[in-house]
């Protein structure tokens, strides 16, 4: 087996819509290349309406009208398999869903069944990738949830009568029960207090050690990436900016953006003011020429605003998309002693 499980070429995946005659365009994916490697924890971070959401659904394999990929191609290696899920087929992606491709949704309450048993809707997800039916398959269920602090008699419970931590609690054990070999959790963490979400992020990593599967963690909370990934991708306008490990995107990045990210994080004790960022994100259906954060940024000169700067390399596996990713100014001390404390 490679050392990559995922590969994403030159991704580009729009919103193509045609209403009254009026055609629109809305690039939400725009060329995006890049890789996951197996038993990593890969964070994926950027302000909302950045792209983050319909990028994993394309690795997720749940496009739908009027999102559609353009071009390029999401490969994954299941045990020496390589399936690209943009053109594969429905029976090709069924076939690896939930078994070894799986999904942490975002929000409980629209993931579990408010009808249905928590032990009904484990049979729904996992029954037929497991192949187990009967005493077998409860025996199965149970001993996961066991992991994940759950008692047996969740299974006969409804999802409004368990709290909000044990709800997302569930929605890892659907996720995982299986044992897949590449899981996507879109913001397991929302609506969470911190310390249910401390809990919630610490099972989501000991789950990943002991399959050995590899995660691509969605946020926008960077404190979040610096607990659990490895390496953090940065999307900006569909696009993205900046790659690199966590601690390094921490402490020295290349990206204006990223910069402006990691300063934003509230640290105990600091009280001092700190200045938006100038702005909002660009129309993704009319997006500016050159780097798209041009018209936001403070370095930004008129190359940034005729040319589209390349994913270039500026270290060990570390990469940017910006022509004066040398003039990123580093965290002062200050800021670089509380990110150390985030990251402990």
């Amino acid at each position: 087996m490679t050392q990559d499980i995922l590969k994403v070429n030159g991704l580009k995946a729009y919103y193509q819509m045609n209403y009254f005659g009026v055609e629109r365009e809305v690039r939400a994916v725009d060329d995006i290349t890049m890789t996951v490697r197996r038993n990593e924890v890969y964070g994926i971070a950027g302000e909302s309406s950045s792209g983050k959401t319909s990028f994993i659904k394309v690795l997720a394999a749940a496009i739908r009208p009027p999102f559609r990929v353009v071009d390029g191609s999401v490969e994954y290696d299941f045990s020496g398999r390589t399936i690209d899920v943009t053109t594969a087929s429905e029976e090709e992606v069924e076939a690896i869903r939930w078994k070894h491709l799986s999904y942490i949704m975002q929000g409980s309450m629209s993931v579990l069944n408010p009808v249905r048993r928590i032990g009904k809707t484990f049979e729904d997800f996992a029954a037929r990738p497991l192949g187990l039916s009967g005493r077998a398959f409860r025996e199965r269920v149970v001993g996961h949830l066991a992991k994940l602090k759950l008692p047996p008699n969740v299974l006969n419970a409804y999802p409004h009568e368990l709290s909000g931590g044990m709800r997302q609690r569930v929605t890892i054990g659907l996720a995982t029960v299986c044992h897949p070999e590449f899981i996507i959790a879109d913001e397991p963490t929302t609506a969470l207090d911190v310390v249910v979400q401390k809990e919630v992020l610490s099972l989501i990593r000991d789950i990943q050690r002991e399959m050995g599967a590899a995660v691509i963690f969605v946020t926008h909370d960077m404190s979040v990436h610096a607990n659990v990934a490895d390496r953090v991708g940065i999307i900006y306008a569909g696009r993205l900016v900046e790659e690199g490990p966590t601690r390094e995107m921490f402490f020295a990045p290349k990206h204006p953006y990223t910069a402006h990210l990691v300063a934003s994080l509230p640290r105990i004790g600091d009280t001092s003011q700190r200045p938006a960022l100038e702005g909002r994100p660009p129309n993704l259906a009319d997006p500016p020429q050159g780097c798209r954060f041009h018209p936001r940024c403070p370095l930004a000169v008129d190359k940034c605003r005729r040319e589209v700067p390349p994913l270039e390399t500026v270290g060990k596996d570390h990469r940017t998309a910006c022509w004066r990713w040398e003039d990123v100014e580093p965290l002062d001390h200050v800021h670089q002693a509380h990110s150390r404390e985030a990251m402990a």
